[in-house]
């Protein structure tokens, strides 16, 4: 390790870790799928577009990619999508986002062969969705997660009745998978589903449901019910027997329900407050750890345990923030576990790599060997800090980490408090570059885990029921007060930055507070009466618990909107936004920054076409750093090294 001969202002830092190296070569790996003596991955590739690819790796032909050149593995289910395919005797079976319709390869050969259509073209665009895709037995179906969208007046989808309004219907169907176009709706009636699960022998079908304004860490329910065959005049076609509750209802999180080799139900609840491991008959938990297994399904695919080939239970667990499992002890965070009655294959990274796949005990894709310095990459100080109303937080405290860059002695770093989307997620326990682009740079950056943040229980995780918009501000303001005083950073460059409910979070903190002396908000609320009225079904009642029911509790929606508190703002803010968001629309972002600018606070706006929720093209990704790092800049009065792009900030003295 070197030290410069002379110190660098913070934020001044010349670094290796640019918005090329964030891009060029990086791949986001998830949802494993094992076999007995193969195995399956997901890997988004931000310098193709964001698309997504499947790759199987095998002995004799080590990883290779088995979806057709320009495929695109995504469902829009949720909006959030995950569990877009499946593999399974070497079958693949996925969703494209081209058109949202199911698709089948046989790699049984050498090659992996054509591409074979298994749903219907709908009527509607993409109208016709599918997730959480398993196979029978007997190959001969697909049980999946379906998500119907239409018109007035459309023909039915998969068999069910037309969409008459704004809502899409949510249902479970079967799906042939011999190209005939057959399908069949084997569960409705709920407004969700998730997780079918079918029994090793095939006679049981178990799953998910739950209603608004739940979401599926709130009040959710188990099911099963026995599979049958009929025959029609068509054919045979799959149905399901009487539907049996197993567990769950009011004040219980089911997540993950998994057959054991055995054939018993095992699913994670939360009822004793942490999400741990039961099986259907029994009141107390056959497994405990200490934290949380569970994590709320955002997307469909998660997978937090699995019985390894003797039957046992193998389990990740988050505790204080942090990721374990046992298996992987090198490791900080784990995406998907599984194993399909062979090897186990999981998703690990850590705090100074990035995310590998690994299968039978040996790594069949390795993480990209970035080149830096591990000075640059030092791990983060857990930290919990006093909050309001006498109560504890949490966060990830990462101090500025360059092998060869030193601040000056009497100057202390700007911080930037990063609040994490959900609002009901959490900070990742894993490298993030993007993190440690601002480190490398001289910035001091947390994560903050505010009340309402997974991974510490239903009960933290309920703190948030009725504060959006003051607790989780207060947390992030109380965690910058917290470094300021113990002097870790300088009071007087102070930035909140966060994407989607993050976003949100920033403008309540700028609206409300004069702690922070910049922000920066990717696709943020800036009106929750306008996100109620204009967003997709999953989170359509989110608010309800959050916030307050709409519309009878408009005047608490007004007061807690920023849009409605300009008078609040002084700080300096850029704002960034995909044009195709079609969960934070984006009419939220400017009306912000219009507002902003009519009342001459200094503002800058990019707005990204063809990106949706979260930006998935590597120019986009590189485009979005450079211009918050100038914006920096020329806020608080460095230079970033190399040179500041370009950007217009309106409103600049």
């Amino acid at each position: 390790m070197t030290t410069a001969s002379a110190p660098v202002p913070y934020g001044a830092w010349s670094s290796p870790i640019t918005t090329e190296l964030l891009v060029a070569g990086a791949v986001g790996i998830s949802e494993v799928v094992p076999g007995v003596d193969d195995c399956w991955w997901a890997e988004s590739r931000p310098t193709e577009g964001g698309r997504t690819a499947i790759m199987r790796w095998t002995s004799s032909t080590g990883a290779v990619e088995v979806t057709p050149p320009g495929a695109n593995v995504r469902t829009r289910v949720h909006e959030y999508g995950g569990g877009a395919w499946w593999a399974e005797r070497n079958m693949l079976y996925y969703v494209d986002d081209s058109d949202q319709r199911l698709r089948s390869i046989d790699c049984r050969g050498a090659q992996a062969g054509d591409v074979q259509m298994l749903s219907a073209e709908p009527v509607v665009s993409r109208g016709s969705r599918f997730a959480d895709i398993r196979v029978t037995a007997d190959d001969r179906w697909l049980v999946a997660v379906g998500e119907l969208h239409g018109e007035p007046g459309s023909e039915p989808v998969n068999n069910s009745e037309p969409v008459n309004n704004s809502e899409p219907v949510n249902n479970i169907v079967a799906v042939a998978t011999d190209g005939s176009m057959q399908s069949s709706v084997l569960v409705d009636g709920a407004d969700f589903f998730g997780s079918p699960r079918l029994s090793p022998d095939g006679t049981q079908l178990a799953w998910v449901s739950w209603n608004h304004p739940n979401m599926p860490w709130d009040d959710t329910e188990l099911w099963r019910a026995e599979v049958r065959v009929e025959s029609t005049s068509d054919g045979e076609r799959l149905s399901l027997g009487p539907a049996t509750l197993v567990a769950g209802g009011v004040g219980e999180s089911i997540v993950q329900p998994e057959w054991s080799p055995d054939g018993r139900l095992h699913f994670l609840s939360d009822r004793t407050d942490l999400w741990h491991l039961f099986v259907e008959g029994t009141a107390n938990p056959v497994l405990t750890v200490e934290g949380d297994i569970g994590y709320p399904p955002w997307v469909f695919g998660m997978s937090r345990y699995c019985f390894d080939q003797e039957g046992t239970v193998r389990a990740a667990r988050f505790s204080d923030g942090v990721e374990f499992f046992d298996e992987c002890p090198d490791a900080t965070a784990f995406n998907t576990i599984r194993s399909m009655g062979g090897p186990l294959a999981y998703t690990a990274s850590s705090w100074s790599q990035e995310a590998s796949v690994r299968f039978g005990g040996q790594v069949v894709r390795a993480p990209r060997d970035l080149g830096l310095d591990p000075a640059f990459l030092a791990p983060p100080e857990v930290i919990g800090f006093p909050t309001d109303d006498d109560e504890t937080a949490y966060a990830l405290y990462f101090a500025p980490a360059n092998a060869e860059a030193v601040g000056p002695p009497d100057e202390r770093p700007p911080l930037i408090v990063l609040a994490h989307g959900g609002p009901t997620s959490a900070a990742r326990s894993q490298l993030n570059l993007s993190r440690r682009f601002w480190t490398s740079r001289g910035f001091a950056v947390v994560d903050v885990n505010y009340r309402g943040s997974s991974g510490f229980g239903r009960s933290y995780r309920k703190k948030l029921e009725g504060q959006w918009g003051i607790a989780d501000v207060a947390d992030c303001v109380n965690a910058a007060k917290f470094l300021v005083e113990r002097g870790d950073v300088d009071p007087k460059r102070l930035i909140i930055r966060g994407g989607s409910a993050g976003g949100f979070t920033v403008l309540s903190a700028l609206a409300f507070h004069d702690t922070f002396t910049a922000g920066a908000s990717m696709y943020g609320v800036a009106d929750l009466s306008a996100l109620a009225e204009d967003t997709h079904k999953f989170e359509s009642r989110y608010l309800d618990n959050l916030v307050g029911q709409w519309p009878a509790d408009e005047a608490i929606y007004r007061a807690r909107s920023p849009i409605h508190h300009l008078d609040g703002f002084s700080a300096p803010m850029i704002v960034l936004q995909g044009d195709e968001d079609e969960i934070v629309p984006p009419n939220q972002s400017r009306m912000i920054v219009d507002a902003l600018e009519r009342r001459g606070i200094a503002v800058a706006y990019l707005e990204f076409a063809g990106e949706q929720h979260g930006f998935r093209k590597a120019e986009t990704i590189q485009a979005a750093l450079l211009a918050e790092l100038a914006f920096y800049g020329r806020i608080f009065g460095f230079v970033p090294a190399g040179g500041a792009s370009d950007l217009e900030i309106k409103n600049l003295p």
